[in-house]
């Protein structure tokens, strides 16, 4: 009989989100600071056996979708194996990467033949000056060829992740319209959360979703038709109704969705937290290297879901920002 995963708001829990690395060759001015990052050492990361070993406990739970992050997880050497023995556990139904791109030019035909079935890519400006801005690199053709590449691999559907920064790239959101018009990839506008970010972080500088769409509608007369979605998702989704791509609005700070929120997440160094925000932590990686079994790592799963908090309460006065960056959490 299938175990369910399950909060104690009655929230089933399907969704695991794995970082592999903390390691990042960006420096995004909403994910970390620009200097002073410490790496974890090697032996702290998870290595591929430990998260395959626990993806298989998660499975066992009713775990049916894998997303892993970073950091960069194409920094982590032959990351496609592991997708290969994720991909062959029972019960996974769907595997899919966040990454910055920089990598995937050379790795997405691997990354295709090995399981890997969606890609968010992280694309916050279509103007090169204004990308290097926010990534404080210059990478943006290198990740255009990523892009292309995956698309050329077969990678279905390739999904843009833009935060919006007012004063930044918020004059922008047409111009990613436009490209939805003409291309099958599905844009995503993130609202800039406050976790990660060295330059302080305030309300002024979200850029609501309502906004987002009133653009997008006024300024190019676009109409957006509601996508009908199955299962618990983070972003509202809508197609361009005159094009080809679509839309998706993640608004964790205007309207936030913790009351469908279906997943959890493991940091590269093995720490189980049941919230992007939450203060607290299990450490899964502790049990797996002094020998605990899979009932008893099942059992501490469970009891960090159960306990995982009602909302994130950024709106709140009482929120407290994680001490973790993004990259050490997983984005």
């Amino acid at each position: 009989m299938q175990r369910i995963l399950k909060d104690s708001f009655g929230r089933v829990i399907n969704n695991l989100r794995i970082s592999v690395t903390d390691r990042c060759n960006f420096r995004c001015r909403y994910c970390m600071p620009e200097q002073g990052m410490t790496w974890l050492a090697k032996k702290e990361l998870l290595t591929y056996e430990e998260i395959t070993r626990l993806t298989r406990i998660f499975s066992s739970l009713g775990v049916k979708k894998l997303r892993l992050t970073g950091g960069e997880p194409l920094m982590r050497k032959d990351l496609h194996t592991l997708v290969g023995e994720l991909a062959s556990i029972g019960g996974i139904e769907d595997i899919a990467l966040t990454t910055n791109g920089y990598f995937l030019a050379e790795q997405a035909v691997h990354l295709s033949r090995a399981g890997l079935r969606r890609i968010n890519v992280s694309l916050d400006s279509l103007d090169a000056a204004v990308f290097n801005e926010v990534t404080r690199r210059d990478y943006y053709d290198r990740v255009w060829k990523g892009i292309e590449a995956a698309e050329s691999a077969g990678v279905r559907p390739i999904k843009l992740n833009v935060v919006l920064l007012r004063g930044v790239n918020d004059r922008e959101i047409a111009a990613f319209a436009r490209l939805a018009r003409t291309k099958p990839y599905i844009i995503r506008f993130i609202e800039f959360m406050p976790i990660g970010s060295d330059d302080g972080w305030s309300a002024d500088q979200v850029v609501p979703t309502k906004e987002v769409i009133a653009a997008i509608e006024h300024e190019i007369g676009m109409r957006l038709v509601p996508v009908e979605m199955h299962g618990a998702q983070p972003a509202d989704r809508y197609a361009a109704e005159d094009g080809l791509g679509e839309f998706g609005f993640i608004s964790s700070v205007s309207e936030p969705f913790c009351d469908h929120c279906n997943r959890v997440r493991i940091t590269s160094d093995g720490k189980l937290r049941a919230c992007l925000f939450s203060l607290e932590e299990t450490d899964l990686k502790a049990l797996l290297r002094n020998g605990a079994g899979e009932d008893a790592i099942a059992e501490a799963i469970q009891k960090t879901v159960w306990g995982k908090q009602e909302g994130h309460l950024i709106n709140q006065p009482g929120f407290i920002r994680p001490e973790r960056t993004m990259s050490q959490i997983g984005g």
